[in-house]
């Protein structure tokens, strides 16, 4: 956005929708068969062991084989790879072994790695192998300075651990055998149901059920942070285990939610899965799993009265358990060991969030709806004749025409640019609003080009998906790819957002995105 004519500020605010809380609209862990099929195994179901260990390119590269197999659907290996980044930063990787031809390569999240974080690797160059006293063969990598890189080889665990005699973990992933990953595979029999059903809606499923989960422990914590976005405490609850009254886990799904419940791990607009770990004894270390595809993540008290995972007791860590739809394991430990650390390892491999402009802290005046252009005057006069500051004025859906984004109600607004010029003469600045659906309507020019284009997210018919929103019958433009995401960013531009202004910023609005008549 730096080079267009105008710096357009995108603030990432999300609002209430058109339904209020109905507990029996929203899936829950039980409903959700990838969840409830995690929650029901036990600690050791995991039989993978790691097979062929190496170093390869600079990383740790293994195979992780089921020691019993079905003869009948036999279980193909997985292929493990460990990597190690500057400043204790450690990355796992676990996909379906792409030589074997799976039906269908797995989702990987593009774009979110910045590209510098390839120039901060550390290329192994060797490993060594220790036999210990109660976990078997280990092999170990060197990390950072006082860190190693470990990975248990029968049951296979991953883990972070002190440099020294005692060889404290950090954090760890498999230590109570919860692995399981499910692997894309073809339909043997006609009968295996693969679809899913919510209420009035069923997700065929062609290439069948392909979860992950896992278990991970951070050691010498007191809490656990993170995660976002919920509405609770700072500090995660426990979500299982004796006393526990919340029996839902941290659910990470995008949802516009209105009159949410308040002190829940339902899910809200934003899903972020990385937390933190913070303990007196040891500081704090992170993890954090990059995959979009849905989460339920439970943490566990750390009594061996677990309701559903009867997990060992260690009161010098606390459990967790991760949970996805679909994806590949791209993990990322952080190894602390004070909360700033942890938080700039996690910026090293995301970017560091951006710096506000000044005027953005300030005093916002927004609500539904300003009328029209006098109305706009009428607010802002009354702010100066009470004396009270304000730096921005924002404008919701009505300003535009019949709903429709980067345009102007011209019987209400007929002179956007003057009445932004009016504001910024006494050093405010204007947001009108923009949404990621767009009205099915010839007539709107945004609609047009992405039809012709084919930029819009289809259905399984390879037809344009047709979703309820705001303006009615709605298209979503598909994000994922650079192109559109490159060709909707140069709508922003003063030269192609006709009556905007360089003190116009947008409020980019309902990005879970919203369908009305979906699912949930």
């Amino acid at each position: 956005m730096g080079k267009l004519p105008c710096a357009l500020l995108f603030f990432l605010l999300f609002t209430n929708s058109a339904f209020s809380w109905k507990k029996e609209e929203f899936r829950n862990c039980d409903q959700t068969p990838f969840c409830k099929r995690a929650r029901s195994r036990q600690p050791g179901a995991c039989s993978l062991t790691a097979t062929d260990i190496s170093i390869s390119g600079g990383d740790l590269v293994a195979k992780l084989v089921a020691k019993e197999t079905n003869q009948e659907t036999p279980t193909k290996p997985l292929v493990l790879k460990i990597s190690a980044y500057q400043d204790g930063v450690m990355r796992l990787k676990i996909d379906e072994d792409q030589d074997l031809n799976p039906r269908k390569k797995r989702f990987e999240v593009p774009d979110v790695i910045v590209p510098e974080f390839s120039d901060k690797k550390l290329w192994l160059q060797s490993l060594k192998e220790e036999e210990e006293e109660n976990s078997g063969l280990i092999s170990v990598v060197h990390l950072s300075d006082g860190y190693e890189g470990v990975i248990r080889h029968d049951p296979f665990e991953v883990f972070v651990r002190e440099r020294g005699k005692n060889g404290k973990k950090v954090l760890s992933l498999n230590s109570n055998g919860l692995f399981d990953f499910e692997q894309i595979k073809d339909k043997k029999d006609e009968n295996e149901d693969w679809e899913e059903k919510f209420r009035t809606h069923t997700d065929s499923r062609p290439y069948g059920p392909q979860s992950i989960s896992f278990d991970v422990s951070f050691y010498g914590a007191d809490f656990v942070y993170g995660i976002p976005e919920h509405a609770t405490s700072l500090a995660l609850k426990p979500t299982s285990g004796s006393g526990v009254e919340a029996s839902e886990p941290y659910r990470l799904f995008n949802l516009d939610v209105f009159e949410y419940i308040h002190d829940s791990p339902f899910g809200l607009y934003g899903s972020i899965p990385f937390m933190i770990s913070h303990g007196k004894s040891r500081g704090s270390s992170g993890f954090f799993w990059l995959n979009a595809a849905e989460m339920q993540i439970d943490v566990f008290n750390g009594n061996n009265s677990n309701e559903f995972l009867k997990l060992p007791s260690d009161q010098k860590r606390i459990d967790t358990l991760w949970m996805s739809e679909a994806g590949v394991v791209d993990a990322f430990f952080f190894v602390g060991p004070a909360p700033k650390d942890v938080v700039r390892q996690y910026a090293s491999v995301t970017g560091p969030t951006a710096l506000p402009q000044l005027f953005s802290i300030a005093y916002h005046q927004c609500r539904w709806n300003y009328r029209d252009e006098e109305d706009v005057y009428n607010v802002d006069s009354k702010f100066d004749e009470h004396d009270i500051p304000y730096d921005v004025l924002w404008l919701d859906i009505e300003h535009t025409d019949g709903k429709k984004y980067f345009t102007w109600d011209k019987m209400l607004f007929p002179n956007p640019e003057e009445m932004q010029n009016k504001l910024a003469a006494k050093g405010r600045r204007m947001v009108t609003i923009v949404d990621p659906h767009i009205k099915r309507d010839d007539s709107y020019f945004i609609h047009e080009e992405a039809s012709k284009k084919g930029y819009y997210v289809k259905d399984k018919t390879g037809n344009d998906f047709d979703g309820w929103c705001w303006p009615g019958s709605s298209s979503y433009l598909d994000m994922v790819d650079p192109k559109i995401r490159s060709w909707w960013g140069e709508k922003f531009s003063c030269k192609n957002y006709v009556g905007s202004t360089p003190s116009l910023y947008i409020w980019n609005d309902m990005n879970e995105p919203s369908v009305f008549n979906g699912p949930e």
